[in-house]
């Protein structure tokens, strides 16, 4: 069990992704409704490099989910929804002047050189690229900041495999480890919130944070994340569930986001022993109420 002083402040992202539908007005109005509506502390979009990605044939296929395409071919898909380095670059400068950290995702390592040139507060490596070793020892030797990876569809031992090259790398104070479960969105069982306490026990010592990658529905699991000792909070965010596009259904929308903000920030609070058997508060009624013939 954690004591008081070993549970940090809650630090919540909200995870743009691709869900300004490639259009750098939505991107904005997401980030500075996250900001001041909602109280985030960072936001967080996705780069692809997609012809690095994918395989020609993958690139040429038709999209798998066609109400959800933005191009005739999942590549012309992809490559709609994605911005370039200069549009990230403006991306940054605007959540400088609303006051929120910005970060994005990287997939490839074309990504990774590209936005290590705007030098974010911290990069993202998602679930599928964790394996990527030959991206993540170039940000290891290239960039400074934190490194956030996340760890769905991922066994126990390649985790192992993961923070020991961190550890190699020197970089394992700068590593943060996600508990996350790859769908979307992810039924409740599915959630696994009690492997946060296994990557608290097996690396909570040896990394900077714990975070967790929620995309699940409701804003419950995330507060059950946190006073499970995942300070870091990662969660999809949309202006409108119902937008085309796979990850909107797994997102909060703002008012949610805002709700999350706030149930974090009151439990972090809350998080506490009594200092005395009788708190200040409580004294005046025990004044007014205890039993005084006991």
């Amino acid at each position: 069990m954690l004591k008081k002083n070993e549970y940090k402040a809650p630090y919540i992202i909200a995870e743009i992704g691709c869900n300004h539908k490639g259009d750098m007005e939505i991107a904005k109005e997401l980030i500075k409704i996250a900001k001041i509506f909602c109280h985030v502390d960072a936001v967080k979009f996705q780069k692809r490099n997609n012809k690095e990605l994918l395989t020609e044939a993958q690139y040429n296929a038709p999209h798998p989910n066609e109400s959800n395409a933005y191009g005739s071919t999942y590549g012309a898909h992809r490559e709609f929804l994605e911005f370039n380095v200069n549009q990230h670059a403006e991306l940054k400068k605007y959540c400088e002047e609303v006051g929120v950290a910005y970060s994005t995702s990287v997939w490839d390592a074309t990504s990774a050189r590209e936005i290590v040139s705007l030098n974010p507060e911290f990069i993202k490596i998602p679930s599928a690229c964790n394996n990527n070793y030959e991206m993540l020892g170039w940000l290891c030797d290239h960039y400074q900041g934190e490194i956030h990876i996340s760890t769905g569809m991922t066994t126990k031992a390649e985790i192992a495999d993961l923070f020991q090259f961190f550890v190699q790398k020197n970089r394992n104070k700068d590593l943060v480890l996600y508990n996350c479960t790859s769908g979307y969105p992810v039924p409740f069982e599915d959630v696994c919130l009690l492997d946060i306490h296994f990557l608290q026990q097996q690396y909570g010592a040896q990394v900077k944070h714990i975070g967790f990658s929620g995309h699940h529905l409701g804003i419950a699991v995330d507060v059950a994340a946190y006073a499970l000792g995942a300070n870091i909070i990662e969660r999809h965010y949309t202006l409108d569930r119902t937008w085309k596009g796979t990850d909107h259904a797994a997102s909060l929308e703002p008012m949610g986001l805002r709700k999350l903000c706030r149930d974090l920030k009151a439990v972090h609070a809350a998080l506490d022993y009594k200092q005395t058997d009788i708190l200040p508060i409580e004294q005046v009624q025990r004044d007014k109420l205890k039993n005084k013939k006991i």
